[in-house]
């Protein structure tokens, strides 16, 4: 389940912070039509820090019902607390998670010593394989190559998914990683515009936020890098360069809510304080997504 595409939406909620259930099961039912390899629910792009433990564990049961087996499902259950963590890892598993994501969230800057027995911990509290999200410009925490490395000694701990960087940089930076994990272990990848290189230099997955809202481009630009078609993922990668353009400048968090809109795919705004898209910014989110669809 941490390899190919990793589909991430949107969990559309309302003003108060409940779960629009319907929505994020039109969301789901999208994906398992693509056949994307898997889903990753209450990622970043999924509000995971927005949402109470009920709703968490709400979202959690939609997806599960929906999938039905057909597409693993991948939970993030990052929290302030370790024994928050703790107990979300354990509500998802009830609820019928595949596969833990992780990261390490917290006000207080934390050591790799706080990191590493946070992660101890709440891979021992399932028996699910966990994801380390290395997310740092989100959590300022950077998980290190060596700290990867401890952290995949633990028991469940089975993959990463690091921040891809420009395509010339990837192929040293994969195989430093690479020579400190065992075999086994999945390293992949999130960054959409650095999907495509990512994967060229070897990374199993891309943990993708497009491929929630448009799964069948995503997965076209995926396969082509499975395949080790450069040109291919050259030529797909500059379909999508407008899209990209637009993430780097308003965020993938908030296009990608208002491609969802803009799609008939729900009603739902980002959860306040974050505010939509101008009404100039989402049409041209709206006409970048439309270009995406094509490819």
């Amino acid at each position: 389940m941490f390899c190919g595409l990793s589909a991430f939406p949107i969990t559309p909620m309302d003003a108060g912070g409940r779960v629009l259930a319907d929505d994020l099961a039109r969301l789901l039912e999208r994906l398992v039509a693509a056949k994307v390899d898997s889903v990753g629910l209450l990622g970043s792009t999924g509000s995971y820090m927005f949402l109470s433990r009920a709703e968490r564990r709400r979202a959690v049961q939609v997806a599960a019902e929906v999938l039905n087996g057909r597409v693993p499902l991948v939970v993030s259950v990052g929290a302030m607390r370790t024994d928050e963590a703790q107990a979300l890892a354990r509500d998802a598993e009830a609820a019928g998670a595949n596969g833990l994501l992780l990261a390490p969230v917290s006000y207080t800057p934390l050591s790799d010593d706080e990191v590493f027995g946070h992660f101890e911990a709440v891979a021992g509290a399932t028996g699910l394989p966990l994801c380390i999200y290395n997310n740092p410009a989100t959590t300022h925490f950077t998980v290190s190559n060596a700290l990867v490395a401890r952290l995949a000694g633990l028991p469940n701990v089975a993959a990463v998914k690091n921040t891809g960087l420009p395509a010339p940089d990837m192929p040293a930076a994969h195989a430093a990683l690479r020579a400190l994990v065992p075999a086994e272990f999945a390293v992949g990848y999130s960054g959409d515009w650095h999907a495509g290189g990512a994967m060229l230099a070897g990374g199993a997955a891309w943990y993708s936020v497009i491929g929630g809202l448009l799964p069948e481009p995503a997965l076209a630009l995926t396969r082509a890098a499975q395949a080790g078609d450069a040109a291919e993922v050259a030529r797909i990668n500059a379909r999508f360069e407008p899209l990209w353009a637009i993430f780097r400048e308003l965020s993938s968090y908030r296009v990608v809510h208002a491609g969802a809109k803009a799609l008939g795919l729900t009603r739902a705004d980002p959860p306040l304080p974050i505010l939509p898209l101008s009404a100039a910014a989402a049409a041209r989110a709206a006409a970048a997504i439309e270009a995406a669809q094509a490819i």
